[in-house]
């Protein structure tokens, strides 16, 4: 049996392969599990097979630290509200500074001690005040972080042309570079409002569609042997 478990995160909707750490686990299950934030809650869908035998060794996945109890759901919904009420205050003292900056997500560690505040600008910003301001009225470590586009639209999440949940937003750990010469080799017509994803850029699958379409011609081109 393998190592590894499935879980979909209950907060992002992002599916997580974590390391069992000896516990047993069934389909349903709901489990903290490790993040950058301390904790994370999420629900097995799968304890064997081909989607829990990833590539990925199992030491580096994350680890699944307990079983979650009816405290650790509340306290996980309870973050989740003071996330909410985070952010619109945060929104209220960028318009009080007038900063040029927009506010993309907040996060809370679970421990309580440290706020991250993720945001998009087109250059630097002084947010040295802000920062005062949050401090004072949160009464935590303040972390501003900014983010690109991408990283805006995996963190928000949304629905694709192709009617489906983002690929950032659910499966994809990492950006890949695409570039309009990915359009072209597949013979797609250079429209931008066809071809561009939520976050205004290339969408992710046009290097997915050209990695398959490769595949697929050097299968057909590779003689066979018999």
């Amino acid at each position: 049996m393998s190592e590894l478990v499935c879980l979909i995160s209950l907060a992002s909707g992002k599916t997580i392969r974590a390391r069992k750490s000896g516990l047993e686990l069934v389909r349903g299950d709901l489990c903290l599990v490790e993040s950058e934030f301390g904790g994370d809650l999420a629900e097995v869908v799968a304890v064997d097979g081909p989607v829990c035998n990833h590539p990925k060794r199992a030491e580096e996945a994350p680890r699944i630290l307990r079983k979650a109890d009816p405290e650790d759901e509340r306290r996980i919904q309870w973050l989740r509200d003071r996330e909410e009420r985070a952010f619109l205050f945060c929104l209220d003292r960028i318009r009080f500074r007038n900063l040029a900056m927009k506010l993309t997500a907040v996060r809370y560690f679970f421990n309580e001690k440290k706020g991250i505040f993720f945001y998009t600008a087109d250059g630097r910003v002084d947010f040295r005040q802000l920062v005062k301001d949050l401090a004072k009225e949160l009464r935590m470590r303040i972390e501003m972080r900014q983010v690109g586009v991408r990283d805006e639209a995996k963190m928000i999440g949304g629905l694709g042309v192709c009617g489906r949940p983002l690929c950032c937003a659910t499966f994809m750990k990492s950006f890949e570079p695409v570039t309009i010469q990915k359009a072209r080799k597949q013979q797609i017509a250079i429209n931008p409002t066809k071809i561009s994803g939520l976050c205004g850029r290339l969408m992710c699958c046009l290097a997915f569609e050209e990695e398959t379409k490769g595949r697929m011609y050097y299968e057909e081109e590779t003689p066979n042997e018999d």
